[in-house]
């Protein structure tokens, strides 16, 4: 479903602050796969969504999503095949439009927008089905505006309308890192399911080692932009964070340094 071929991305490059973000990555992701990334600051994670989701241009290598060269399609273009959750809440929805609105631009996402544009009652009760099923209270509260919702409640609210339509790719970029601890797990929990259900091939970063074990059937990990890791099934079943930093050790040459990665 995704393969990412010798991907090099350099910023400010043949000047004195030149930072070779991706150096040479390359990995492969199957369908219905649920890769977690993890890494220290720096290490290349949001560098390497953001070239996937043709935020950034790359200097080398290939991207191809289900079969199809994007390497050079502008990101607006590979949008219709992607599904993205940002870190910051305030991303990915439209703070003055309500909850069916911003439902209906995710649903029709892609299609031409003629005169007929409202929205019909038994498009509303899909969104009432579907709200409900995230057990936030929030089918009951259609014409709410956005932007009055706390951070959790947005937060599950983008990440419905990234998997409405199934994106052949669901990148999730440090989705609950600006939430608490306590609304963190509530999302990571509703993520999980959606992705089963769904079957959603997904790459999820994120900046806690334990969530990067627990979740996913595949781990990447990432030191100054190389994958230094890749572990999956029982191997990655049976790890615990102590293992994965004396790996981390035994491949980069270091310690972890960056002890935001290491909090519960």
């Amino acid at each position: 479903m995704l393969r990412v071929n010798a991907l090099t991305k350099i910023f400010n490059a043949k000047t004195v602050n030149e930072n070779r973000a991706l150096n040479n990555v390359s990995f492969e992701l199957k369908k219905g796969e649920f890769v977690t990334l993890i890494g220290g600051n720096g290490s290349g994670k949001s560098t390497l969504l953001n070239c996937i989701a043709g935020v950034y241009t790359v200097e080398k290598g290939t991207i191809i999503i289900d079969g199809k060269n994007v390497t050079n399609i502008c990101e607006y273009k590979r949008a219709v095949m992607l599904g993205r959750v940002f870190q910051d809440p305030v991303m990915g929805t439209a703070s003055n439009m309500g909850i069916e609105e911003n439902l209906a631009l995710a649903l029709r996402r892609g299609k031409r927008r003629g005169l007929a544009w409202g929205i019909s009652k038994k498009e509303r009760e899909k969104y009432k089905e579907l709200l409900k099923k995230l057990g936030l209270g929030l089918e009951n509260r259609l014409s709410t505006k956005v932007g009055l919702l706390s951070g959790g409640q947005r937060q599950a609210l983008t990440l419905l309308m990234a998997t409405l339509k199934e994106p052949k790719l669901l990148l999730l970029d440090e989705h609950t890192a600006a939430l608490d601890p306590k609304t963190a797990q509530k999302v990571l929990k509703l993520s999980n399911r959606i992705i089963k259900e769904n079957n959603l091939t997904t790459l999820m970063v994120t900046h806690n080692m334990k969530n990067a074990l627990k979740y996913g059937n595949r781990l990447m990990m990432m030191h100054e932009g190389r994958i230094i890791l890749d572990i999956k099934g029982k191997e990655k079943q049976k790890m615990t964070v102590e293992s994965l930093l004396d790996r981390f050790g035994n491949v980069s040459g270091e310690e972890f340094a960056d002890e935001q990665v290491l909090l519960p």
